[in-house]
């Protein structure tokens, strides 16, 4: 072999190298590159992502007040029933107390 069908056969040999390179960083970008569109549509689901959290936290903070309010509510109506309960107690012991005494007030005459 001579010198100048060395350099040809090294030329070619770097050139079908250069074009299997060049096709190979072709394909990986291809196939990992991501589209616009798709990095729009992940923007758009986290930002919805974000104010569905945001309402769901909204929701929990309005339920804990409202149970709040409820179990509030709830005491201080307990707590008039037993108020009302100890009330009806009381005259119905004091209309015992003067049915008999009427009873007996009339037994006397």
């Amino acid at each position: 072999m001579s010198r100048t069908e060395f350099v040809i056969a090294t030329a070619i040999i770097l050139f079908v190298a250069f074009c299997l390179g060049w096709f190979a960083n072709w394909l990986i970008h291809r196939f990992t590159r991501v589209a616009a569109g798709d990095v729009a549509q992940l923007d758009r689901m986290s930002q919805e992502l974000h104010e569905a959290e945001e309402t769901r936290d909204q929701a929990i903070t309005y339920l804990q007040q409202r149970e709040a309010e409820l179990t509030n509510q709830l005491s201080q109506t307990e707590a008039e029933l037993r108020a009302a309960m100890e009330g009806l107690r009381d005259a119905r012991h004091e209309a015992e107390e003067l049915r008999g005494y009427i009873e007996r007030v009339t037994q006397g005459t």
